[in-house]
């Protein structure tokens, strides 16, 4: 429901949505609480999207993970203007990074905490 969020809510359709009883039951009954079980399922997502995205914390830590690309460099390997000759002869000038197994923002943990406590 995040994603669907971000992108603007549903502008040219839906969800596929399929419930399925957990117990092997065909019964019309089990089937229809099924279904409802889903879609109050779905509406406690859109409720915890919502909130999620007005906090905007995730927004933070994500834009935090990724800020290198905002660079010169990022920019120029977004637009091509860079390959793997280039990307190598500035890893050799620049070196490794102090920490390469804990770039800004990779508080993997933490995020999932705040993106999954919510609710």
């Amino acid at each position: 429901m995040h994603t669907v969020l971000k992108a603007g809510g549903f502008t040219t359709g839906g969800l596929n949505f399929d419930a399925k009883v957990r117990r092997q039951s065909i019964d019309v009954e089990d089937l229809f609480h099924a279904h409802i079980g889903g879609m109050d399922a779905f509406a406690r997502g859109l409720k915890n999207a919502a909130k999620i995205i007005q906090d905007g914390r995730l927004d933070k830590m994500i834009k935090e993970r990724y800020s290198g690309w905002d660079g010169a460099l990022g920019k120029d390997i977004e637009a091509r203007k860079v390959g793997f000759a280039e990307l190598e002869a500035y890893s050799l000038q620049h070196g490794e990074p102090e920490d390469p197994k804990r770039p800004p923002g990779a508080d993997r943990e933490h995020t999932q905490r705040v993106y999954l406590a919510e609710g």
